[in-house]
């Protein structure tokens, strides 16, 4: 699996999840749950510590690599995201095509493709930036660490809120998989799949990092008008 690593950005902390931050992740996920309605939240203590563990485990087969999202500017846990999906093209073509582990060693692969997805904020945290310069942060680490030629974010299609913000970032619609699994309420869903292709990254990083200084230069405005 990929080694887990710490991105730093200057409003928010993508954490390697782990055990402790269970408790933070609960107090999280439990201020608002109004927006939850097409996101797997966790709710409580127990099914936090459940949510962490599967996470862990999924971690450790190599396909996805699991983060706690902190507000630097006070440290709090605010909430989660993960890449996920990781695929990895080395060795003999498979077909027909599917994802698969990495060979050799899990501890020292690099995946060829990835998703970012199980992305949750706390309803304060919600429209701050944060998820925009963690979007920034991780796009950033898929392409120019480990050098993907593709990642992949999908939401649920009645989802507009999540798929406004997909599309915010510069990701193309790939289209919608039509009665492609059932939704978090029970009902039949299609899926909508976006991607950033490797030769679309560097406009797509711009169009972020001009995102990120203007919500900073916005914030710098507020604190220099007289209350």
């Amino acid at each position: 699996m990929p080694v887990p690593v710490t991105l730093h950005g200057r409003a928010v902390r993508l954490e390697p999840l782990a055990e402790h931050h269970v408790v933070a992740l609960a107090a999280a996920a439990a201020e608002d749950r109004g927006s939850y309605a097409f996101t797997p939240v966790p709710s409580g203590i127990e099914a936090t510590e459940q949510y962490v563990a599967d996470a862990l485990a999924a971690r450790a087969t190599g396909r996805t690599v699991p983060f706690a999202t902190v507000r630097v500017a006070d440290g709090r846990v605010v909430g989660s995201t993960r890449f996920c999906e990781l695929d990895y093209w080395q060795g003999p073509v498979v077909w027909p095509p599917a994802p698969r582990g990495p060979l050799g060693s899990p501890l020292t692969a690099i995946p060829d493709a990835a998703e970012i997805g199980g992305t949750w904020l706390s309803a304060r945290a919600q429209g701050t930036g944060i998820n925009t310069e963690a979007k920034l942060l991780m796009l950033r680490h898929a392409f120019e660490t480990w050098g993907v030629r593709r990642v992949s974010l999908r939401a649920d299609a009645r989802n507009a809120r999540s798929r406004a913000a997909i599309e915010g970032l510069g990701a193309v619609l790939e289209g919608v998989h039509r009665a492609h699994t059932r939704g978090l309420d029970g009902v039949v869903r299609g899926t909508a799949f976006y991607s950033v292709l490797d030769e679309e990254w560097p406009q797509v990083r711009e169009r972020l990092r001009r995102r990120v200084d203007g919500r900073r230069e916005t914030a710098r405005m507020r604190t220099l008008v007289p209350a």
